[in-house]
């Protein structure tokens, strides 16, 4: 059994003016071919090591081709995408050419990729490697949870297998799902069909974390109806709605075992569930301030305010200024920024040294509706080149780099100031800095959800807020001009929903 695997990834942003180039491939997660991909992932914990780790429990033969990770940001440029597409391809056929056949691929993309000229990327990639398999050859895909699935990717795909939890701490297991899948599809144990349900609502993202209700009773609904006779498999994605495509928006996949008719009922079914409770899926964010205030009237330490209408995890620049104001502001003790993208700071920054003052002006330099630039005086505590190993759960194993940095500190507020745009998974690159999360009173991350895998565990309180950003949660000012459908709570009233 020959098996061929690879990816691009990329979660794209309409409404970031920051263009994905070859570059961001190369120099984010990286760009691995051959036996790169091997060497690199076996273990790690996203798909493609569970690919790797499913070959070696199956003993099939597994032959990576490309794969790559971009951070999150603006359209994908038209040739860095046909390229990467056209070396996938390539390496796919001289697999073939030196090996013989392959039996199938395993793909991990992301689900929410958007190329210049292209608004289904996801959808365009999965049916070129359709048009070059055939129609008698497996491809299975393991989309992230904020997938903006469309009915091409459906028809192209033989089954979509999506993450179960969020923060994406089960990247790995479902690799290995997907390479158990294939296996008995090739053996024909089973004949995958699949149903598509698109449901018309922005889910907020303080809702979606799976470990906390209301979202793991949605989780807890999905494993319910997958130890169903006849169901192979159930995703549930909630969307990524700055991503103005027509297909934008949650849905359900429901994979059946040669009976489409179950599909086609259960993911209804499903569905059907879920419009119903539209309300609990549904939660407006707090305001820095009320945040603030509430995590004090709490009492317990540190108080941690997700930004995440700034999470370069989504795409955004990464420099919105309104909680490091606030923080300054309110003489906030043992209060921590992670963190400001600012390149100009941080050269400043290496200029003077640790144990230099530096007089500035950070963030808000993208774009103005990041807010205005925080004029600060303050102490070069520490500097990096911002290298660093991710101690999980999320990319547990990996390596990461987020480039030139400084910790810069004005009285009790501090801002650990990058070059990359990468959300804070953890305190990992934090303590090569010298900085002890866990002793600090405040502490803002530019992320929605993901940084509750390390944080959470010793967070005093936890708010999403609404600060301002390019990634707004008030949905109504997306102004979105291409999707299909109107969507609750926007174009369908709030109050039509009932309170189930």
């Amino acid at each position: 059994m020959r098996i061929a695997t690879g990816g691009v990834l990329h979660e794209t942003s309409t409404y970031s003016s920051l263009p994905t180039t070859l570059n961001d491939f190369i120099n984010d997660r990286g760009l691995f071919r051959g036996q790169e991909i091997m060497d690199t992932f076996p273990g790690a914990n996203v798909c493609i090591g569970g690919f790797i780790d499913g070959a070696k429990k199956h003993g099939f033969e597994l032959i990576p081709l490309l794969w790559t990770f971009a951070f999150p940001s603006g359209l994908i440029e038209r040739k860095t995408y046909d390229d990467l597409l056209e070396e996938f391809l390539q390496r796919l056929k001289q697999a073939e050419d030196e090996g013989g056949p392959v039996d199938g691929v395993l793909l991990d993309l992301h689900g929410a990729m958007v190329i210049d000229g292209i608004e289904d990327g996801d959808g365009h990639f999965i049916s070129k490697v359709r048009e070059y398999l055939g129609d008698d050859r497996s491809i299975l895909v393991t989309p992230d949870m904020h997938g903006n699935h469309s009915p091409l990717r459906v028809e192209q795909a033989t089954a979509i297998l999506g993450y179960d939890t969020y923060p994406h701490i089960d990247m790995n297991e479902r690799g290995q799902e997907a390479a158990d899948l294939i296996v008995r599809i090739i053996n024909g144990e089973v004949k995958p069909v699949m149903s598509l349900y698109q449901i018309p609502l922005f889910w907020s993202t303080a809702c979606q974390v799976t470990a906390h209700q209301p979202m793991k009773e949605v989780m807890d609904y999905a494993h319910e109806i997958e130890t169903r006779p006849g169901i192979l498999g159930v995703t549930v994605s909630t969307g990524f709605p700055w991503a103005d495509v027509p297909d934008v928006g949650p849905s359900l996949i429901v994979v059946a075992d040669n009976d489409q008719e179950l599909a086609d009922k259960t993911a209804e079914e499903f569905g059907t569930w879920i419009w119903e409770r539209r309300r609990r899926w549904y939660k407006l964010p707090f305001s820095v301030e009320d945040a603030i205030k509430q995590g004090q009237e709490i009492g317990k330490y540190p108080i941690i305010l997700a930004d995440h209408a700034d999470n370069t995890g989504g795409g955004t620049a990464g420099d919105s200024t309104e909680i490091l104001q606030t923080f300054l502001n309110q003489n906030l003790d043992k209060a921590l920024i992670l963190y400001i993208v600012d390149p100009e700071v941080v050269a400043l920054a290496q200029k003077a040294g640790v144990g230099g003052i530096i007089e500035t002006e950070v963030g808000g330099k993208s774009d103005p509706i990041q807010g205005p630039p925080v004029k600060m005086k303050a102490e070069v505590k520490a500097l990096s080149e911002g290298k660093f190993k991710y101690d999980g759960p999320m990319y547990a194993g990996l390596t990461g780099n987020m480039g030139p940095s400084a910790w810069i500190q004005q009285d009790g507020v501090s801002v650990v100031v990058v070059t990359a745009r990468e959300q804070p998974f953890g305190p990992a690159f934090s303590k090569t800095l010298g900085i002890d999360c866990e002793s600090m009173n405040y502490i803002s991350v530019k992320s929605s959800a993901h940084f509750r895998a390390s944080f959470e565990p010793f967070a005093g309180s936890i708010f999403n807020v609404e600060a301002r950003a390019i990634h707004t949660h008030d949905f109504a000012k997306l102004n979105h001009q291409r999707r299909k459908r109107d969507f609750y709570p926007v174009e369908i009233p709030y109050d039509s929903a009932p309170e189930i």
